[in-house]
């Protein structure tokens, strides 16, 4: 963390087993490098970017991710805060038009549990409409254990498909300093399975992740 008294500069690594977002592998079961870099303001205004490898199925000729975020993240109150962003996903390399962008608000209380929206006209690059949103928490067991676990909900225009429905369950364990490994078991419903054949459904990711 560096920069001058009115803004700072963060960055996080990870090697995961498997990319998984919303319920769904994003690089077909496959292990894959991400980073991300955020420049922050002292009055809350922030822009980041984070990247990953990625492979759909059918091939599509994607092989990496980017999220360029700009927002603005503080607190309202000694226990709650907010943060409101507009995310465009970028796929360069694909063969196909995969770019999207989505409007995401999200409250935290305590840094415990949190609620997130995400509302797109063109979610998931399909030319329809969805609104997501994620029930979340966080449990601390000492100073080097804890415990997040979530539930996710997306609506999606039924001209585009149906409805699904994730959870998530993660044991996070920091080893030294700013290095954590990371072991999330995933699963979804049968609506998941129909719209991500093969990527979606019951699976387990590790990850190793750190941030500087």
């Amino acid at each position: 963390m560096s920069g001058a008294a009115a803004a700072a500069v963060d960055g996080n690594a990870t090697l995961t087993s498997d990319y998984v977002w919303r319920g769904s592998s994003q690089s077909d079961g496959d292990p894959a490098v991400q980073a991300g870099v955020k420049l922050s303001a002292s009055n809350g205004w922030y822009a980041s970017a984070w990247g990953s490898g990625v492979s759909f199925r059918p091939d599509n000729g994607a092989r990496s991710e980017f999220d360029l975020v700009a927002g603005w993240s503080g607190a309202v109150t000694p226990d709650w805060s907010v943060d409101v962003n507009l995310t465009r996903y970028v796929y360069p390399s694909a063969t196909v038009d995969l770019d999207w962008t989505e409007l995401n608000g999200t409250v935290t209380w305590r840094q415990r549990a949190w609620l997130q929206v995400g509302v797109s006209d063109n979610a998931l690059a399909g030319g329809h409409g969805g609104t997501y949103a994620q029930l979340g928490a966080r449990l601390p067991l000492g100073e080097q254990w804890r415990v997040e676990g979530a539930v996710g909900h997306y609506w999606l225009d039924s001209a585009q498909a149906d409805d699904y429905l994730h959870g998530q369950l993660s044991a996070i364990w920091k080893v030294h300093g700013p290095w954590e490994l990371r072991l999330t078991a995933h699963d979804t419903d049968g609506a998941a399975k129909r719209l991500f054949p093969g990527n979606a459904g019951s699976r387990v990711e590790f990850a190793v992740q750190t941030a500087f």
